[in-house]
């Protein structure tokens, strides 16, 4: 695949995933959002481009990000929280020939967000933890509040029928002939 027809791919992820971004189901008083499976579009750049240009995707997204209203605090949070979390999403790509590829990698993927945001909170938001409540269990709760939504809406999202077929629809047609093959034998073996 060109440079170009991947970088045009990257583009349009990184365009769904800002767009769906702007609906917010749900916004948390300190950062952090539900929304319509935003996340899903940087999972799917690293799926069907790999995880160089997944990475990249989320950068990009979390740049995208800071422009709609980030809740920054230290030089370092920023990063954790918007350059790193994002990311992460990104490495997706790494499973794209895994049986599950898209589902384990998306797992991955928000776990490694949610990890660099549960560390932001323990390092720069602890003050906001209540009286007596341990800083690890405030940021995992406060974290887990926004992440998991977000995760099942997307997971459900990517198991039913139809949406899966569109998947593979734009796989067959964005990914290398010999990498949709073992993807989609994988697939198949998984649906059987």
């Amino acid at each position: 695949m060109s440079k170009a027809k991947m970088l045009t791919v990257a583009a349009v992820c990184i365009a769904m995933a800002f767009l769906l971004n702007q609906v917010t189901l749900f916004r948390m008083p300190m950062g952090g959002s539900v929304t319509p499976a935003s996340m899903l579009f940087i999972v799917l750049a690293g799926y069907w481009l790999g995880p160089v240009y997944g990475v990249l995707s989320g950068v990009a997204m979390g740049l995208l990000d800071t422009a709609t209203g980030a809740y920054v605090v230290h030089p370092v949070q920023y990063i954790l929280d918007y350059i790193l979390g994002f990311a992460m999403l990104g490495t997706a790509g790494f499973f794209r020939k895994w049986k599950y590829g898209l589902h384990i990698g998306f797992i991955v993927g928000v776990f490694g967000r949610f990890v660099m945001v549960f560390l932001s909170g323990v390092i720069f938001f602890y003050m906001f933890a209540p009286e007596g409540q341990h800083v690890w269990i405030f940021s995992f709760a406060y974290n887990i509040t926004y992440i998991a939504p977000e995760m099942i809406i997307s997971l459900v999202l990517i198991s039913l029928p139809p949406m899966r077929r569109a998947i593979d629809i734009v796989t067959k047609t964005i990914v290398p002939p010999e990498i949709y093959l073992m993807m989609r034998k994988n697939y198949k073996q998984k649906t059987e």
